[in-house]
Formats: structure tokens, C-alpha cells, sequence
């Protein structure tokens, strides 16, 4: 399993700095095969906000922006404790979702 995370948009100030990123990570995994298989995934979603300083070193403009430029300024500013954070949370999730603590129903 490969957490996939993506950029769900973004919020800019009028200089085209991005202030705002809104962010998702997500997994998921395929038990079974043909007509039995059963899809669990687990996701998380989260903003992350940014000063821009369009003198600074590295700075990117909003219209030459790509997706994984974003993500990459994401992780760094969450940091690899909180990165690794959600992504073993996305992983208990589909492992909760395979073989559940709880089950729900009635025995009739």
C-alpha cells in the first residue's frame, strides 16, 4: 500500500502567493479477487497555511505551480512526524475496515 496524496485547491492572496492548501491522503486496498473482491480504503483531509514572500529564494507563482511542488511544501510543513502520522492512520483504517472490532446488526 502506497498512500496517494493530491491537492484538493487552493487559496491565493491577489499577489498569486498561495496562502492555503487544502489537502487529501488516501489508500486503499483490494482483498479478494473477480466477483468477491472487496475494496477497504481509509483517507484523511487537512488545510495547510503558507506566508508567501515572493523575494524569497524558491518561491513559485501561482500559475507555474504543480501539484507535487504543493504537496511537497505540505509535508515539509507538516513535518515527517505528522506526515507519517496520517499515513499510519490511513493504513488502521482499512485495517479496521478488513477485520472490524465491532460488528453491527441483530442475530434474527
Amino acid at each position: 500500500m502506497a498512500v496517494t496524496w493530491t491537492i484538493s485547491t487552493l487559496e491565493r492572496n491577489t499577489d498569486n502567493g498561495v496562502v492555503v492548501a487544502h489537502w487529501r491522503a488516501s489508500d486503499s486496498e483490494v482483498v479478494g479477487t473477480d466477483d468477491d473482491a472487496v475494496t477497504h480504503s481509509g483517507s484523511s483531509y487537512g488545510t495547510c497555511g503558507f506566508t508567501p514572500d515572493a523575494s524569497a529564494d524558491g518561491y513559485v507563482d501561482y500559475d507555474s505551480l504543480v501539484e507535487e511542488d504543493v504537496i511537497g511544501w505540505v509535508k515539509d510543513s507538516m513535518g515527517e512526524e505528522a506526515v507519517t502520522g496520517v499515513e499510519d492512520s490511513i493504513a488502521a483504517q482499512i485495517a479496521e475496515k478488513k477485520a472490524p472490532a465491532i460488528s453491527v446488526g441483530t442475530p434474527w
